[in-house]
């Protein structure tokens, strides 16, 4: 496994736009659409990062609470499905149902998604305010592949509670670290 921790973006940071086809659907999806009233949660995800899979349930048992809380969701899958197979349209779509996502999961052929948002690792999380200005980029919590803690998803909590509590995020923030995006050549 390599560690690759996610890239330093800028706090107040715009959401870049998106289009991206839902492989749970099979419709495209925008930013718009996925737009949370209180935040929005952006995920950078896939299918076969032992680091996501460690993450998978906490992911989804915070997008199912805060959801109710007026933040929406998305994952996004931006690998080279050429050299990972295992990360086709095809694939997200047996493991979002595998894993009960109840958020999109975007496939992003292009590559072009990661790039506007500068991801570099799997899993990495941005949290954008209701204006969709960047507020939290960073790690689900302290709990990685075989370091005994148990995924919490804490950091990502606390940031989303701030919200909900009318006060500021903490901007010491603590970088994602997964696996690299696989990108194409």
């Amino acid at each position: 496994m390599s560690l690759t921790p996610s890239n330093t973006i800028a706090l107040g940071t715009e959401a870049p736009d998106f289009k991206l086809m839902d492989t749970i659907t099979d419709h495209l999806i925008t930013l718009e659409e996925v737009k949370g009233e209180r935040g929005t949660v952006i995920m950078f995800i896939c299918n076969h990062c032992p680091f996501v899979k460690h993450v998978n349930e906490e992911m989804v048992h915070i997008a199912n609470e805060y959801r109710q809380l007026g933040f929406g969701f998305a994952g996004i899958m931006s690998n080279d499905i050429k050299k990972y197979p295992q990360d086709s349209p095809e694939m997200m779509k047996e493991h979002a149902a595998k894993h009960q996502y109840s958020f999109p999961y975007l496939f992003d052929g292009t590559q072009e998604i990661a790039k506007a948002y500068d991801a570099a690792c799997t899993p990495d999380f941005y949290l954008f305010d209701a204006e969709l200005k960047l507020i939290y980029h960073g790690q689900l919590d302290d709990s990685r592949p075989g370091n005994g803690i148990h995924s919490n998803g804490r950091d990502l909590r606390e940031a989303m509670d701030a919200v909900l509590n009318n006060r500021k995020v903490n901007e010491d923030q603590k970088p994602s670290i997964g696996c690299n995006i696989k990108w194409r050549e």
